[in-house]
Parts: structure tokens; C-alpha cells; sequence
């Protein structure tokens, strides 16, 4: 499978922002607010472990999960902001070894968080964009990012992102406006799609961003830079789909769709175990 985003300056980045839960100690079950309603295994207060998280950081009850149907567990993805804190503030122990900061590493935990899912659209956005004048502005936000993720305890733990959100919401409006230019009707984000039938359509460059797309069905679509950022896809139809050219798609919108062997994917993301053969 080919794909225009394998060409990127930020592959070594890139790899940063996918999750190794080995090298992590199980923040996103401890950190996390949780409830049943969002497919997790019970009601839970941000800062308490769940119930099924083992000694060794590891989920009890992983290789169930789809069997019990908690989807929230099934679908979820940190953007690699599990073993980039645990790696950076943790480097000799664990939350539970620091006990007296813990509250203060979960905290750092949700900003690296915030940061690497916009370090993630970053790093498209600067294969994305054919306006020469726009990649420098693409490359400081990607050095602001990382310097404010490996900033001190203190600093990281009380950020306030809202500035630097403004300035990477702005590029990829840009970018997205660019994109979608060409398209014989756009879209404007936001739109509630709840299980519309988009069977066999001509979906290129539309802009579907932030739009409701649950349950929504995208078999035999064309989706050539289809432009899905911060689209909600849970249960979303995508089976023998080609997603191969689509933008600003994550890994958490994969896991969360129902997919088989035949849907194909962005380079950049893995097939989820739980899809059909």
C-alpha cells in the first residue's frame, strides 16, 4: 500500500505518537474519568485504577474485551502519551512509587496528551499543505510542542494550551479549506450524520470534520482526502472502504468503526485485532 504521508520529514516522530503499552504503567486506567455508557467496565472517578488493571500495569481482562463488548476500552488511544510521560517524569518508578506526586502525573499524563494528538495532525498537516508560506509556520508549532511536552513537572502540569490550540486550529482550517476547494459541493463540519447511508457516493475532499458520523455507512465510498478530523465514526460502516487517502483520520476513529481485512487504511495507523477477516 502506497501513501503520500509515508514521505514525511517527522517519520521518527510520528513513531512517538503511536502506543506502547509495555513502556507505559497504566495511566490512561488510573487517570481517566470513565463510565459505562462510553463502553468502559464501570463508573469511574479520574485518579482511581480500574478495577481490572494488575499489578504489572497490564489489563486482566484484554483479551476479552470485545467479547464483554466495552468498546470505550476497545477503541481507545493515547497518542502515545502513556510511555512519554512514564519515560520522561517516571524514568526510575512508577505513579505508584510516587505517590506524593501521583495526582500531579495524571495531570501531566492529560497534557502530553492534548499535545501528541495535536502533534499528530501537525505532522500531516505538513505533508498536507502545498502552500510553501504555510510550512514554517507548520514546523515552529511542531518545535513549540515538543519543547512544551518535555518542560518540568510544574510547568507541564498546569498548562494552558489554549493559545497554542488557537494557533494549530487555525493551520489546519487553512489546510482543510485547501483541500476541500476543489470539491463539487463541500461540506461544513459539524454536520449530524447519524447513521446516514453514504453507500457508493463520490465523497473526495469533502469536509466532514467534527461532524456526528455514528453508525453511518461508507461502503463502496470514494474517500480521497476525505477530510474526517474530530469526527465522531463509532460503528461507522467502513468494511471493503479504501481509507487509504483519507485525512486527519487517528487511531482512536479505526478502532471505534467496524471494519474487516479488506478496509484499507492510512499508512501511518494499524489494523485494529477486533475487525472482521
Amino acid at each position: 500500500m502506497t501513501n503520500d504521508k509515508a514521505d514525511s520529514k517527522y517519520d521518527d516522530l510520528i513513531k512517538k505518537l503511536k502506543i506502547d503499552c509495555k513502556k507505559c504503567s497504566g495511566l490512561c486506567c488510573v487517570a481517566l474519568y470513565c463510565t459505562k455508557t462510553d463502553g468502559f467496565p464501570a463508573n469511574k472517578e479520574a485518579g482511581t485504577p480500574c478495577k481490572y488493571l494488575d499489578t504489572d500495569f497490564r489489563c486482566k481482562i484484554h483479551s476479552g474485551l470485545a467479547d464483554k463488548n466495552y468498546k470505550g476500552c476497545l477503541a481507545y488511544d493515547c497518542f502515545g502519551a502513556g510511555q512519554r510521560t512514564t519515560q520522561l517524569y517516571l524514568p526510575d518508578g512508577t505513579w505508584k512509587t510516587n505517590s506524593e506526586q501521583e495526582d500531579k502525573l495524571f495531570k501531566i499524563f492529560i497534557s502530553v496528551y492534548q499535545l501528541h494528538q495535536m502533534l499528530w495532525y501537525l505532522t500531516e498537516a505538513f505533508t498536507l499543505t502545498s502552500d510553501e508560506l504555510l510550512k514554517p509556520t507548520i514546523e515552529l508549532l511542531i518545535s513549540e510542542n515538543e519543547q512544551m511536552v518535555q518542560q518540568s513537572m510544574n510547568h507541564i502540569a498546569m498548562p494552558d494550551l489554549s493559545e497554542y490550540r488557537l494557533k494549530v486550529n487555525k493551520v489546519l482550517k487553512q489546510i482543510s479549506t485547501e483541500i476541500s476547494a476543489n470539491a463539487s459541493s463541500n461540506q461544513i463540519h459539524g454536520i449530524n450524520y447519524l447513521g446516514k447511508n453514504f453507500k457508493k457516493a463520490n465523497l473526495d475532499r469533502k469536509n466532514f470534520s467534527m461532524s456526528l458520523m455514528i453508525a453511518a455507512d461508507f461502503s463502496g465510498c470514494s474517500l480521497r482526502k476525505t477530510n474526517f478530523l474530530g469526527a465522531d465514526l463509532r460503528d461507522a460502516n467502513i468494511k471493503n472502504t479504501d481509507l487509504s487517502k483519507s485525512i486527519f483520520l487517528t487511531q482512536m476513529q479505526l478502532n471505534s468503526a467496524i471494519g474487516n481485512s479488506n478496509t484499507k487504511i492510512p499508512i501511518n495507523l494499524s489494523r485494529p485485532a477486533t475487525w472482521e477477516k
